[in-house]
């Protein structure tokens, strides 16, 4: 355990930005999820939706440094060909 003050203040402030870092990588699983769903059910204007909202949530993620920019760019591709590949 740390006695210094800023190093307490320092872990105090990692815990909270990884507990922030978890919960925006798990909204952003589930959206890609909920776009996946869409294509197995063959729907394709709910995962044109679901598409829009989850390149949203990673690009966003991207933009807080949650993602890397590549990454980030990778997901969304990997996503919106899936979804084309439906027609």
């Amino acid at each position: 355990m740390a006695n210094i003050k800023s190093a307490k203040k320092r872990i105090l402030v990692a815990e909270k930005r990884a507990a922030r870092n978890k919960a925006v990588k798990s909204s952003v699983k589930t959206a890609i999820k909920k776009v996946y769903t869409a294509i197995e059910a063959g729907d394709k204007a709910a995962a044109a939706d679901a598409l829009k909202a989850a390149s949203i949530k990673i690009m966003k993620a991207s933009s807080k440094g949650i993602y890397h920019k590549r990454t980030a760019s990778r997901k969304v591709s990997r996503l919106t060909l899936a979804v084309n590949k439906m027609a």
